[in-house]
């Protein structure tokens, strides 16, 4: 179902006139990059990371708001000799006066997005510098990484001047090793972060949420030895009772000491320990069977201790063991055919806006999710970082974990789908060992196109590739016959559980239509629906039938429930949304006021009264079937 065209403010318009220059000098920049005699190498996946022993650089960070990016280009288009990345000081007897200087400039908050620090950044896009002062003492035969939760959406970094890597895409983390780069005593860690919107960026140019720009995620460095772990998967095995297998690989040289080294998995708790032999560098897979294991679900999320060694390495993670599959049109959780009772999450900070980072963040907002009955989450439209997941393994709440692959991208371009695809190897290479996470998302709303399927079907494959333990789903547009709701997308045949978004009552006809509405679904598959709602402002009073009032927004839902339990392959829901969000694609003054009003709860916390309707029927469990 097509949305409802806004019409952009006239702050929008003059952004969008200047990202076009801001595209040129991109290109400029992409060019003086690809020159350098000593490109970065790209930044190295980390499973995790949080897990990891961690020198902390949050905090403040002096930071220089640079909108030509004059701190890396030069005037006539090449490389800056003098660039910001240098942290140069003024010393007496230079020739030309140094025209930056960090220890002068201004500060922002690490974690944090720079929007909702500075009044004058609330619309900014375009580059920053950030520049962080930290000692260190290296250690022999310890490699060491800095470690980025994430930085939007393009991000270059240096330490002491040397560059160590560059990354492209916002929601996910990442990290440069920075061995070389660092000594003894005091350093220093430059950062550019440029959150421009790209026409072939992956999100594209046009979405429903704020862009927060910055280093919006914890920012660290990590030791690790010469040669460790850096990733693994350890899950339970869906066809042998209790039988614990996954794989664990290494980076680094390999020692002839070390190809004797055994590579273990223990679960102290059950007295289980599973090794295997190392025959080279790499991947090495073990398989091994357990006793007592009990099973994580949402109504018992049983975390065990799972340590992993090789070598001088180890890594302590807690993780849950359970199966997910599809039988038919059941999904199935450890066997058993379940109703995702649910609600969808966007990572934006209740109380004070900007974007989500914290514990806090993650245990109020999930906090509400459990308080109205839910056991599981859509966390859109990018992936979440790692507070919120591993809050929804301790909390019991299953995850819909989705790729930012947002309405309209260019489909007919490889680079593009390489962006996404990289995001995905991110995505599931940190997040694959979260119990809570049952669904990978491909997309959200995406035109049906002969080129988008394509380019979706390869992304599902490769997801598939990476993590075949899991289900692959997308959220897809619905088309409207008349009274008929028809979910026919081709795309469909690549997902293992269909995702629909529809909203009856708001952006088509009356909430009452529902009433009337019949839906045909050409896929014997699980189907979720995964957005329905409408907007209403925290307080606003009306009749039922008085938009942008909680009690119209309560009648969308009191139709829409009736209308769910009449679909037979319907297994889950997940209504738009928990909390409201901002967005400068809802203008409208005095009710919108630049957020979408979705949510059941506003950003300060309001319950509004389609929370509670929902609440009651997850409660009695008045909506849906497992099977």
């Amino acid at each position: 179902m097509k949305r409802l065209p806004v019409c952009l403010p006239a702050h929008m318009n003059v952004r969008m006139a200047r990202n076009i220059a801001l595209a040129a000098i991109a290109a400029a920049l992409l060019s003086i990059t690809a020159s350098w005699a000593a490109p970065a190498p790209a930044p190295i996946i980390l499973t995790g990371a949080d897990r990891r022993p961690a020198i902390s650089l949050n905090g403040e960070w002096a930071a220089i708001v640079d909108p030509y990016f004059s701190g890396l280009v030069g005037f006539h288009g090449g490389e800056n000799k003098d660039g910001y990345f240098l942290n140069r000081k003024a010393q007496p007897g230079d020739e030309f006066p140094t025209q930056y200087d960090f220890s002068k400039a201004s500060t922002l908050k690490v974690p944090g997005d720079w929007n909702m620090q500075r009044r004058s950044l609330y619309y900014y896009e375009g580059p920053i510098w950030y520049e962080k002062d930290f000692t260190y003492q290296p250690k022999e035969h310890t490699r060491v990484f800095l470690h980025v939760g994430a930085a939007n959406y393009k991000s270059w970094f240096w330490v002491n001047g040397v560059k160590v890597c560059e990354h492209e895409g916002g929601y996910t983390s990442f990290n440069c090793e920075v061995t070389a780069a660092v000594h003894a005593g005091s350093n220093f860690v430059v950062a550019a972060v440029d959150n421009t919107r790209h026409d072939d960026g992956v999100p594209t140019l046009q979405t429903d949420w704020w862009n927060y720009g910055g280093l919006t995620r914890e920012v660290s460095l990590i030791e690790v030895p010469e040669t460790f772990i850096d990733q693994y998967d350890v899950h339970l095995s869906r066809t042998e009772d209790s039988v614990i297998e996954g794989w664990v690989h290494l980076d680094g040289p390999l020692t002839a000491m070390m190809s004797e080294t055994k590579v273990e998995v223990e679960i102290p708790e059950l007295k289980a320990k599973i090794s295997t032999s190392l025959e080279k560098i790499g991947g090495v897979y073990f398989h091994g069977k357990v006793e007592g294991l009990q099973r994580w679900s949402p109504e018992d999320p049983k975390l065990y201790k799972v340590i992993l060694r090789f070598g001088n390495d180890s890594i302590e993670e807690e993780i849950g063991f359970r199966t997910v599959e599809v039988r038919g049109t059941e999904i199935l959780l450890n066997g058993k055919p379940i109703f995702l009772r649910g609600i969808s999450i966007h990572a934006e900070a209740p109380y004070r806006t900007g974007r989500a980072y914290s514990d806090k963040d993650a245990e109020t907002l999930l906090g509400w999710a459990k308080e109205l009955g839910c056991n599981f989450v859509r966390l859109a439209h990018y992936p979440h970082d790692e507070t919120m997941l591993r809050a929804a393994d301790r909390m019991g709440l299953l995850v819909w974990s989705e790729n930012p692959v947002y309405w309209a991208l260019q489909f007919d371009n490889p680079k593009v789908l390489d962006k996404a695809e990289q995001q995905l190897d991110e995505e599931i290479g940190t997040s694959r060992n979260h119990a809570a996470i049952i669904l990978w998302s491909m997309a959200n709303e995406t035109p049906n196109t002969e080129a988008r399927t394509k380019f979706i079907t390869a992304e599902a494959a490769h997801a598939r590739e990476l993590d075949p333990t899991r289900l692959i789903t997308a959220a897809l547009l619905v088309k409207a016959e008349g009274h008929t709701m028809i979910v026919d997308d081709p795309l469909g045949k690549a997902l293992d559980v269909i995702g629909t978004n529809e909203y009856i009552g708001w952006y088509l006809e009356h909430p009452e239509t529902a009433d009337i509405t019949q839906w045909r679904v050409e896929y014997q598959k699980p189907m979720i629906m995964s957005e329905l709602g409408g907007d209403a402002k925290a307080g606003l009073h009306g009749g039922e039938n008085d938009r942008w009032t909680e009690e119209y927004q309560a009648n969308i839902f009191r139709h829409q429930l009736k209308m769910l339990n009449r679909i037979p392959q319907l297994r889950g829901m997940s209504p738009w949304i928990l909390m409201d969000f901002r967005s400068p694609n809802r203008p409208l003054a005095g009710i919108q006021d630049e957020f979408n009003r979705k949510g059941l709860i506003s950003e300060q916390g309001k319950k509004k009264q389609a929370y509670f309707i929902l609440q009651k029927a997850y409660k009695e469990n008045s909506v849906g079937k497992p099977e």
